[in-house]
């Protein structure tokens, strides 16, 4: 099976990760929460809440305050990105949203030109949900308005463009960036859908103020819902390279040329910096320049093909699936 290599009896992987060098626990832009705000004053306006999340981490990182806005609305779950994600436990993923009151949930890969749950499955589903529901004071108005939620970087905007790309033949209507925190306010109504009439408004990710657990807070950042430099490149690595030993996928074992696995990101490192000849030059206390190893670069080329799916695909909320209901550290919206 790709990603699984034999370990020997003499290598052993760390049962926790350490975190100890910086605070992840606040992040909070301004710009968050004035979206927030728009947000709910918007949603007389609105017919459906469509939540987009990463599908690596269905659990950790959704955020506890959309769960007020969410229940006002017919919403629906899309788990994006799932390209990336190991789909082996979708099943027991599905089976603990809707014990926590989430009971419609997609897959997809907004990315991808031709995705099959873009291009047949929202839409309809969309409607489904809908009709399903009174729409008040909307009765009589003959389009509908959508709304997308959800933290930084997980694909809102990547899902507007497909939909508009697929229903109107249009281009881009937002922003789309690798990091996190590209859409900056709540944009006017986008139009989506010609047949039936569809609008949308798209908001900025509006992650927690307060990551309560810091294991959450590195899969966020792991999975680039956080800017890399909040955290630390080569610390976001690090928990990547704990990540894939836990779930025993070593392809970046062959992908960065080492001859086993190993638990030292500063091995990792060295290697990835060597072969992609990522030097720096440093001046020392005696005022001679000298040449080191740029593990900050290096640190970004891991970073990237995980983030890519060159790494292999995983699904980091293992260990919460284990847990109680009422232990996860982020309630679902319901």
């Amino acid at each position: 099976m790709p990603g699984k290599i034999s370990i020997t009896a003499a290598q052993h992987f760390r049962d926790a990760f350490t975190f100890v060098t910086k605070d992840v626990t606040q992040w909070f832009p301004g710009h968050m929460g004035k979206g927030m705000k728009q947000m709910q004053s918007r949603l007389k306006k609105v017919d459906c809440i469509v939540e987009v999340h990463d599908a690596r981490i269905p659990f950790s990182g959704r955020n506890p305050h959309f769960e007020p806005t969410a229940n006002l609305r017919p919403h629906l779950l899309l788990l994006n990105k799932v390209d990336l994600a190991d789909t082996t436990h979708n099943e027991a993923v599905e089976a603990r949203l809707k014990e926590e009151g989430v009971n419609r949930i997609l897959y997809t890969n907004c990315k991808e030109v031709h995705n099959e749950t873009v291009k047949q499955k929202l839409i309809p589903t969309i409607l489904d949900m809908i009709n399903r529901n009174p729409r008040y004071h909307r009765q009589e108005v003959d389009s509908f308005s959508l709304m997308i939620i959800g933290v930084p970087n997980v694909g809102k905007s990547s899902l507007i463009n497909s939909l508009r790309r697929l229903n109107l033949r249009r281009g881009k209507a937002t922003p789309v960036g690798p990091t996190a925190g590209v859409t900056r306010s709540v944009l006017e109504k986008i139009r989506v859908c010609e047949n039936p009439k569809m609008f949308l408004y798209d908001t900025p990710g509006i992650l927690s103020p307060i990551v309560s657990d810091v294991e959450v807070g590195m899969k966020l950042a792991t999975c680039a819902t956080l800017q890399d430099h909040l955290v630390g490149e080569d610390t976001i690595a690090d928990y990547m390279l704990y990540s894939l030993n836990k779930c025993a996928l070593f392809d970046y074992v062959k992908y960065f040329g080492l001859k086993q696995p190993t638990d030292d990101i500063y091995e990792l490192l060295s290697a990835i910096a060597k072969q992609n000849k990522q030097v720096m030059k440093v001046k020392s206390h005696s005022g001679q320049y000298m040449y080191r190893l740029d593990f900050r670069s290096a640190a970004l080329i891991a970073l990237r093909a995980f983030r890519e799916g060159k790494l292999g695909r995983v699904m980091l909320d293992q260990d919460i699936l284990e847990m109680p209901v009422e232990q996860n550290i982020y309630p679902s919206a319901r």
